[in-house]
Order: C-alpha cells, then sequence, then structure tokens
C-alpha cells in the first residue's frame, strides 16, 4: 500500500509543546500514567492530546496489540491495551514509535483515549 505523507501547515496545523503541570491517567480507579513531562499535541480543530513518556506509565498494566492505524501527519500508529477495563480497555491507548521527523517528539511516547481513561491534569 502506497501511504500518502502529508505536511502540516495553515489548512491542518499541529503543535507541541511541553504541558505545564501534571497529568495523571486513571484506569479502573487505578494510576497507570503520572507524569510531569506529558506533550500536548493540538491537531488541526480536534482537542488538544496528551502524549506522555512510557517511564511514566505503569507498563505492566498494559497489553501490546496487533490494532495499527495509520495517519499522513504523524506515520504509522501501534496499540495498546489495558486489559484492567475489559473490552473497554482494548486498543485505548496508541503510541508512534517511528513518527515522521516533524512530529519526533512524540516517538515512544502513549496517548489515551479519553472516553476510556480518565485524564487529570494538575
Amino acid at each position: 500500500m502506497n501511504k500518502s505523507v502529508k505536511i502540516s501547515g495553515p489548512d491542518h496545523p499541529i503543535t507541541i509543546e511541553a504541558h505545564k503541570g501534571r497529568v495523571q491517567v486513571k484506569a479502573g480507579g487505578r494510576v497507570i500514567a503520572d507524569t510531569t513531562n506529558a506533550l500536548s499535541l493540538r491537531e488541526a480543530s480536534y482537542p488538544a492530546v496528551f502524549y506522555i513518556p512510557r517511564k511514566d506509565a505503569d507498563m505492566a498494566l498494559f497489553e501490546r496489540s496487533d490494532h495499527a492505524s495509520y495517519c499522513p501527519y504523524k506515520g504509522d500508529a501501534s496499540y495498546f491495551s489495558l486489559p484492567l477495563l475489559g473490552e473497554r480497555g482494548r486498543n485505548a491507548v496508541w503510541t508512534y514509535e517511528a513518527p515522521y521527523d516533524a512530529v519526533a517528539a512524540i516517538k515512544d511516547r502513549l496517548a489515551f483515549y479519553p472516553d476510556r481513561v480518565e485524564i487529570v491534569e494538575g
């Protein structure tokens, strides 16, 4: 499959900034990630997404999935499931292990679907 690659611009801006403060991610009543090193990625008109370093997540609670997706602005995404959430936790977490250069800062960080986990900003 020939994948198209797009560069952000005025019609589809992407910005990545260090989040000032703490971000906790909770699932099933447990803190599964806790960081003061989150990045906030804003893409076009979508809500901002936090990308959290793996070292700040309890990776023992994550299970690699065979699910994958593609974004022409960021590249191939891999997924993790959160077994403690049952079916709701399936593919609840995504990561870019080899993102395009324009978004290299998110490499190996974790992002979470906010309808599956609780994301608390501090």
